[in-house]
């Protein structure tokens, strides 16, 4: 499971940051990728990176600002250019008036998709859910509706302790593939063996949360908690002239972010979402001040990668 930052600018682009996109790579864990904000040009940011637009299956829209949603309509036809067919459908998350801006840019751009899009207005509580993850929505505050996501994975199942079923004289074949998913099995000499006596501890899956453009609020902390991974924008320093901003702006600063990483237990945070005003030493010290209330913070660039690693594993950024 990976992030890859495809804009971490807010507003509008600038010469060093795209506007918002950010896709969670689960290639490992189901082959697809997910997009969460799809700002303009995203589709010329993921012409630098290995993602294949056909891999995208899912798109999670925070809100309708512009920064956020003006690739979007291009990126759904070049999808379409680049061969998705009716067995490669794409589902779309977001705010009520989604639908309508997609469909009508398509309608007026007389642009046909060779692929299903399904489009789910978003409520609150959980959105998606099957055998692998899960995903939940709150609204965040604002100046228009807003949205933050809770991306939970399931525990995947423990290891077979091949030790203990050799110990136990269970012959291989079949068998073990039938104990591995826990099922209780006869043997050909008349043993009833349970395969969950046969596994290791299961390993807890992994949280991500997205927290794009919103006032600090507690349903961004009920979606946070615990979280392996929080993406938080951060459109602004901590001065009192940044505070003020931001509260102007609806928007959080680099010190709310830290206080609700610290607050929430989260085990990385990853601040997106930044002003251009940030860049040379106002950058440097924009990173220094977060890093002293947090320090397991980084200040996310367009193209980074950053691992969500198991909790038994290190954190890091590529």
């Amino acid at each position: 499971m990976e992030l890859e930052f495809l804009g971490t600018g807010s507003g509008q682009p600038s010469k060093f940051r795209n506007v918002a996109s950010i896709a969670l790579k689960l290639l490992d864990e189901r082959n697809a990728v997910w997009l969460f904000d799809v700002g303009e040009a995203t589709q010329h940011q993921i012409l630098q990176t290995t993602i294949r637009p056909r891999k995208i299956e899912k798109i999670f829209i925070s809100h309708l600002h512009g920064d956020h949603i003006f690739g979007l309509p291009g990126l759904l036809s070049s999808r379409s250019f680049q061969g998705a067919d009716k067995s490669e459908p794409l589902t779309i998350y977001g705010p009520k008036a989604l639908k309508s801006f997609v469909q009508t840019a398509l309608r007026v751009s007389d642009t046909h998709l060779s692929y299903p899009v399904h489009y789910v207005e978003i409520e609150v509580g959980t959105i998606f859910e099957d055998d692998t993850f899960r995903v939940v929505a709150a609204p965040l505050k604002h100046r228009i509706e807003a949205w933050g996501f809770r991306v939970e994975e399931k525990a995947h199942p423990g290891e077979l302790l091949i030790d203990k079923v050799k110990a136990d004289q269970i012959p291989a074949g079949p068998v073990y593939g039938r104990l591995k998913a826990g099922e209780t099995v006869t043997l050909d000499d008349g043993r009833v063996i349970n395969g969950q006596d046969y596994l290791g501890t299961a390993q807890p899956g992994r949280v991500v949360t997205f927290i794009l453009d919103t006032l600090p609020n507690d349903q961004a902390k009920i979606l946070a908690q615990g979280a392996d991974v929080l993406v938080h924008e951060s459109t602004y320093g901590q001065s009192k002239e940044e505070s003020k901003l931001a509260r102007a702006h609806g928007h959080s600063t680099s010190r709310d972010a830290a206080h609700l990483a610290l607050d929430s237990h989260v085990g990385k945070l990853v601040l997106v979402h930044i002003s251009a005003r940030y860049i040379g030493p106002l950058l440097k010290k924009f990173i220094s001040d977060v890093k002293h209330l947090f320090p397991n913070t980084y200040v996310a660039r367009d193209f980074d990668v950053v691992d969500v690693p198991f909790k038994k594993e290190q954190h890091g950024t590529k």
